[in-house]
């Protein structure tokens, strides 16, 4: 076995030790068919008001502008789908936010990962990223191999379906390389059919200014445009509908983070509950929770939008 494949078997190795799921390894390069769509994307206004999607468009294709040299960008799932579900009459809440913020998690997990590459292998360079700097985190989990992105403009994994937090780690060490992944949708359209907004504008195209988890977690105005009414379909924080939908989740298995075990609010809370929380009581409930992101009074828009 050559040096190479030694380190790219323990990098291997040691993500799945640190509890990722599945680990994908491709070569760093610019992403020229990417930067096509991304521009086609930001041209038609499909980001909506998160105007830092225009930001750093160089690094968003090519990581080698993000660390210098870098020659590979490692890709880490994490599986999120929980094994508790909400009750059916409470206002709904997209599985990923049920627990532990997962850039807390996750970033804890890409700074040790990083840490242990440097101890046994040596001298090396690299970044962890997760959801947080300008990556196109799907494009490099398809090209490392570990799903496709389906029409629902998500990674789905052919064993594992879609409810997965997608981690990468970019760095200047020559590693061994998986094939790109296949597209697996076929004929299929269940989430073009069933997104209540219309935000799946064609296969692969999200509309993210129609999307109901822009309207909930993204949009910051205090109203919510009356043409979406009636249309939420009772989503309160994001939206998993594309997903529910998609055939592919029914192999779905429940992780086993201890960290993303529901807040109990989340399994418990009712819509009176939470109209009746106070603003102090949420930020201590939900310190922790990616809810914390749309803020107490995102949560009360949405919970009016919704009722």
């Amino acid at each position: 076995m050559t040096p190479t494949e030694k380190n790219t078997v323990f990098i291997k190795q040691q993500a799945a030790a640190l509890g990722f799921d599945h680990c994908g390894i491709a070569r760093a390069t610019q992403l020229d068919e990417d930067a096509r769509r991304l521009e086609q994307w930001l041209h038609k206004g499909m980001h909506g008001s998160m105007h830092y999607m225009e930001n750093h468009f160089d690094k968003r294709i090519d990581p080698r502008k993000l660390v210098d040299n870098a020659q590979s960008v490692i890709t880490l799932l994490l599986n999120y789908y929980p094994e508790q579900q909400q009750p059916a009459d409470a206002p709904r809440i997209a599985k990923y936010a049920y627990g532990q913020d997962y850039h807390e998690v996750i970033r804890a997990k890409l700074n040790t990962l990083l840490q242990r590459i440097q101890e046994t292998i040596g001298e090396v360079n690299g970044r962890g990223f997760v959801d947080s700097a300008p990556v196109l985190e799907r494009s490099w989990a398809q090209r490392s191999g570990l799903g496709w992105i389906g029409k629902n403009g998500n990674l789905i994994h052919k064993q594992a379906g879609s409810f997965f937090f997608i981690a990468t780690l970019i760095t200047d060490l020559a590693l061994e390389y998986d094939s790109a992944a296949g597209d697996y949708c076929g004929s299929c359209t269940r989430c073009l059919d069933a997104c209540p907004t219309g935000a799946l504008v064609e296969p692969g195209v999200v509309d993210g200014s129609r999307c109901i988890s822009y309207y909930t977690i993204e949009l910051k105005e205090l109203l919510i445009p009356d043409e979406m009414q009636g249309r939420f379909d009772n989503w309160m924080f994001g939206c998993d509908t594309c997903q529910d939908v998609c055939p592919w989740n029914r192999f779905s298995k429940p992780n086993s983070n201890v960290e993303f075990t529901p807040v109990p609010a989340v399994l418990n809370f009712r819509t009176r509950d939470w109209e009746a929380l106070t603003e102090e009581s949420f930020r201590e409930l939900f310190r922790h929770s990616p809810l914390k992101r749309s803020k107490f009074k995102g949560i009360q828009r949405n919970l009016k939008f919704i009722g």
